[in-house]
């Protein structure tokens, strides 16, 4: 019993002192967390299976990695924590990068450069740029880097769990704007059908997007940079994109 004791403690040590990428290819599984309410991005299908841009792509690294991805739907603003309890492996969930981000997780390279636009009801006008947000009511989504942009243009900002909840606030005249991601809106507003439109001028941000992974996982990051830029080479990456958006992925 001793030494049944004793070899128990020895693997979870050596568990303990495994790294991500390790464990991953033990277990052969890669565990990502995201909010899975964010179409196209990543969200529950008719058929109740996860699907998206995001799905798509962490399920190409997995394979190239020789594992397969395992999804885990949370609030956005839950997703770092999770990382750092060991919830998910990793995050794959349109998280821009930033400097405060970078202080808490190690994050790959980009795999999404896009950026945030104003939105506002099909019959308005107006609101073309920042300054014009300004005491205005606008929605955004709670943790986001449209969160920050709409708080530093002087608006009364509003945050929300999902996408479909402030364009929601914005159709019943809650709110008077909304500012959320070119790419979504784009996708929303024309699969939808939804009675509002993009009204900036051009991007009131620019978000450079990356995959967070736990700090001191160095060769988890270098695997999964190998296998983006191998299926960027590739044309994966843009077959992926072209799948989900019609047009061709913005310059990094």
């Amino acid at each position: 019993m001793v030494s049944l004791a004793l070899l128990a403690g020895c693997v979870r040590h050596a568990d303990e002192a495994s790294t991500a990428l390790e464990r991953i290819k033990r277990a052969g599984v890669m565990r990502v967390g995201f909010e899975g309410a964010y179409p196209p991005f990543n969200f529950l299908n008719e058929q109740k299976q996860f699907d998206g841009f995001d799905v798509d792509i962490a399920n190409e690294i997995a394979r190239r990695l020789g594992v397969r991805a395992e999804f885990v739907a949370t609030q956005f603003e839950a997703l770092v924590g999770g990382l750092d309890a060991g919830k998910w492996d990793i995050v794959i969930a349109q998280m821009s990068i930033t400097d405060k981000r970078r202080q808490q997780v190690d994050f790959t390279d980009p795999y999404v450069v896009t950026g945030g636009v104003i939105i506002i009801r099909q019959d308005e006008s107006g609101y073309t740029t920042l300054a014009d947000l300004k005491g205005k009511r606008v929605g955004a989504g709670s943790g986001t880097t449209f969160e920050e942009v709409a708080t530093q243009a002087g608006a009364q900002v509003t945050t929300y769990k999902s996408v479909n909840q402030y364009v929601q606030d914005l159709q019943n005249k809650r709110l008077d704007a909304i500012i959320n991601d070119r790419m979504t809106m784009g996708y929303l507003i024309k699969s939808k059908n939804l009675p509002v439109k993009i009204s900036s001028t051009g991007l009131v941000s620019r978000d450079v997007i990356g995959m967070a992974i736990k700090k001191n996982n160095a060769d988890f990051v270098a695997a999964v940079n190998t296998e983006l830029t191998a299926m960027k080479r590739a044309g994966t990456y843009t077959a992926i994109y072209r799948k989900w958006f019609g047009i061709e992925p913005a310059a990094f």
